[in-house]
Parts: structure tokens; C-alpha cells; sequence
């Protein structure tokens, strides 16, 4: 009964902001204006009803800033209200520029305490953020949400990994915030230079964004292991915000912060709204970036909402295993669904691959997987590693990819989002 009256008020509260959006600030926003409330849509009662309005596709969005240079039409206030300027990063096309007012950084810094809190965090916190602080919005939100906490932010821009490493040792830094590949590899350079984190070092949280991989068991472990610390994912995105968190009972997912967006999942091809357990494609609503909102958005973000209460006890939407993949992003081999994180989950059972690569090809009418792994230290033979990987493969997926080995230090490295995933025609 106490999650039911949970969800009603989380409900009324959603619907009770996302009212005041319409009324009084779409009027001004020249993109919704016309996509909503000028074919009828600027009344919501219940959710139901908002369920009837249609979605906004990245797409459209694309295209309105093409159109109307540089910045689209979907800001509600004229451009001197403006105070940040931040943009996607690019990776599956043109990046789109997006601007926030002061308010709309307020909401995102309260947006970020909350998955500080969440992981345990607290104002005697020192946090590193291991990100170069460029024009993608990364962590820069986060940087405003540790200053909410009230805990000390330590920046590590413009510095080398060595340096960060040595930052992070010297300052006692007690929280690290950065991609889960990068996690990775700087407990791998820590470790090559003698260094081992868990036990020099005072992490005691790690909390990543950027990509699925925190999410991801395999990575989860690793970075939990090489750190000697408690590793949390966070979900978000640049035209979204900061909407999700894993919560220190960690229990195998994340939860959507229903007080600040509203959260649906659907089937990707029919728009319909799927049932709890079922996989779908996320979509968001924010509701206190009033600056430059999104109305039932597709992320492109495929997930599972979850059928059972968290035993943090909060009554949010949990996302069973955090963000899955992406929606373009899944191939079909022999029949068999891929998506990029579960072979990730497999190449992070080998401690001695260091970094790889996964390619999707098409080789006559047939979908292939090409696996490049890049091991720690040269070897002789490389025969053993790869019968261990195909072998690992055919358990977990039920296929045998091609696998080539290259030598140490082949491959690139990331420290924002990965790119190990491309997928040919």
C-alpha cells in the first residue's frame, strides 16, 4: 500500500510540473509551441492523457538547428537569459548544441547531488573528476553537483593520466568520477607504473557516465577490484539531463529520479507502451530544464523497466541492468540478438586483454563478428588467448567470431565515451 500512495504522489507531482511547463512556458518556445500546443496538445490531467501527445526524435531536433542556426528554436527564453553552452559529443553525427539558463544549471547541479547521494557520498567528500572539461557537457554538471554536496571537487583537466594518478594519491581523493573505460585504464597504468589503487589509494566510490559499462558485470567487477571500491553507474544525456542513479543497494540496475522527469518505456516499433520486464526503447521528459525542455523524447537508449522494489526502498522506476544499448547499435548474427555491452561483459572476464575492438560485418547474405584484442604484455603465442575467447563466446552467445590479436598499445584509448563498436554495411 505505501509503494501505491508512493507512486500517486510522484505522479501528481509530474503531472503538476509538467502543467506548469506547458502553460506557462511553452507559449515562448517557438519549437514546442508548434509541435504541441498549436495542434491541440497543452492540457494534461494524468498521465494517460500525456501518453497521447507525440514523441520528439533527435532527428527533429537535428534538423530545427540545421534549420534555424545555431541553436534551434527550442529555446523558451531570448539568448541573453542564457549562461552555458554545451554540445553532444557527436558520435553518430553532427553534434547539437544546447544552452542552459541559470536555473536549468540549478535543476542539473540538484540533479547530480542526487547521485552523490545516492552512492553515499557526503560534504566531507573529496571528489577527482578525471575529465578534460571541453565543450561536451561530460562532467561538468557533476562538477556543479559536488559543490551543492558541499564536499571538495578537485578538477583533473588538462592533465596527462599520470598526472591525474598522482592527483588523486596526493589529494586523497575519496570519490572518482569518469567513464568506466577510463577507470579502467588508469588502474591498468597504475598498475604497469607499480601502483596498486586498492590499497595506496583512498577511492572508496567510483561513479561513472558516459557509457553502459558500469553496469556492465564484468566492468563493474574490474573496476571494483582494481580500485578496491564501490563502483556506481549513472545514466544521462546532453539534450536530457542527469536523470538516473544506482543507489547504494546496487541491485543489478538504476533508477529513474521520477521527481525531476518522467519516464516511459516502448516498443521501438509500434510506439506502444511496453509491460515491466519487457525490453524497450526509453523515453524522457524533463521537467525543470525549463530553459531548453524535451517532451517525451526517444533517447535511443534500449531498456527493461524492472518488476520488483528496489531494498533501497525509494519507489522510482528501476532500469533491470542500467541502459542495455543502444537501439542501432544491436546486430543479428546467425539469429542471435548482439548488442556491444555483452561482449564487453565477456572480454572483461580476461584480465589479460587490455583493450579491444568489435566489428560487424556483412560477409555474403551472413552478419559476421570480428573481435580485435589487444593483450597486456606481448606474448609469443597468441593461439591460447583467442581458443579461450571463442570458447567463452560459443557458452555465452552461441557463436564463433573471427579473432586477430595485436600487439600492446595498438588500439586507441578513450577517455570520454569508447568507440570499440563499428558496424559496416
Amino acid at each position: 500500500m505505501e509503494a501505491s500512495v508512493n507512486r500517486k504522489a510522484i505522479e501528481a507531482r509530474q503531472i503538476e510540473k509538467l502543467s506548469r511547463i506547458l502553460k506557462a512556458e511553452l507559449p515562448d518556445n517557438a519549437f514546442y509551441r508548434h509541435k504541441l500546443l498549436e495542434k491541440g496538445f497543452s492540457n494534461v490531467d494524468s498521465l494517460a492523457d500525456f501518453r497521447k501527445f507525440p514523441f520528439t526524435t533527435k532527428s527533429e531536433l537535428v534538423e530545427d538547428q540545421a534549420t534555424h542556426p545555431p541553436f534551434g528554436t527550442v529555446l523558451t527564453f531570448p539568448p541573453e537569459r542564457y549562461i552555458r553552452i554545451h554540445q553532444t559529443s557527436g558520435t553518430t553525427g553532427k553534434p547539437m548544441y544546447w544552452l542552459d539558463t541559470e536555473e536549468s544549471w540549478q535543476w542539473w547541479a540538484e540533479c547530480w547531488k542526487t547521485i552523490f547521494e545516492a552512492a553515499g557520498a557526503n560534504p566531507g567528500d573529496r571528489i577527482f573528476f578525471a575529465f578534460s572539461f571541453g565543450p561536451f557537457i561530460g562532467f561538468w554538471t557533476g562538477w556543479e553537483g559536488a559543490r551543492k554536496l558541499g564536499a571538495l571537487a578537485i578538477s583533473g583537466g588538462g592533465q596527462t593520466t599520470a598526472q591525474r594518478l598522482k592527483a588523486i594519491l596526493d589529494y586523497r581523493a575519496t570519490v572518482l568520477v569518469c567513464t568506466p573505460t577510463y577507470a579502467v585504464h588508469m588502474a591498468s597504468e597504475a598498475s604497469k607504473a607499480g601502483t596498486d589503487l586498492a590499497s595506496e589509494s583512498a577511492i572508496r566510490i567510483t561513479i561513472h557516465a558516459g557509457e553502459p559499462g558500469a553496469s556492465i558485470p564484468g566492468t563493474k567487477k574490474r573496476i571494483e577490484e582494481a580500485w578496491g571500491a564501490k563502483c556506481y553507474d549513472h545514466p544521462g544525456a546532453t539534450e536530457v539531463g542527469a536523470f538516473g542513479f544506482e543507489c547504494d543497494a546496487r541491485s543489478g540496475g538504476v533508477h529513474i529520479n521520477e521527481t525531476e522527469f518522467i519516464a516511459e518505456v516502448i516498443n521501438p516499433e509500434t510506439g506502444d507502451s511496453v509491460r515491466e520486464g519487457e525490453r524497450g526503447e526509453l523515453v524522457m521528459t524533463n521537467l525543470g530544464r525549463h530553459g531548453s525542455p524535451v517532451i517525451r523524447y526517444r533517447t535511443g537508449d534500449l531498456v527493461r523497466p524492472g518488476t520488483r522494489a528496489c531494498t533501497c526502498g525509494r519507489p522510482f522506476m528501476l532500469l533491470e541492468g542500467g541502459v542495455l544499448g543502444r537501439a542501432d547499435d544491436m546486430v543479428i548474427v546467425r539469429g542471435v540478438n548482439v548488442f556491444p555491452s555483452a561482449i564487453e561483459n565477456i572480454m572483461r572476464e580476461f584480465s589479460e586483454i587490455e583493450e579491444f575492438r568489435i566489428e560487424a560485418y556483412r560477409k555474403g547474405e551472413m552478419q559476421e563478428l570480428k573481435l580485435t584484442l589487444e593483450p597486456k604484455t606481448a606474448v609469443s603465442s597468441t593461439q591460447s588467448l583467442e581458443e579461450k575467447v571463442v570458447s567463452r563466446f560459443r557458452e555465452q552467445l552461441g557463436l564463433r567470431p573471427e579473432v586477430e590479436t595485436v600487439a600492446p598499445g595498438t588500439l586507441p584509448r578513450f577517455e570520454l565515451k569508447a568507440r570499440r563498436f563499428f558496424k559496416y554495411p
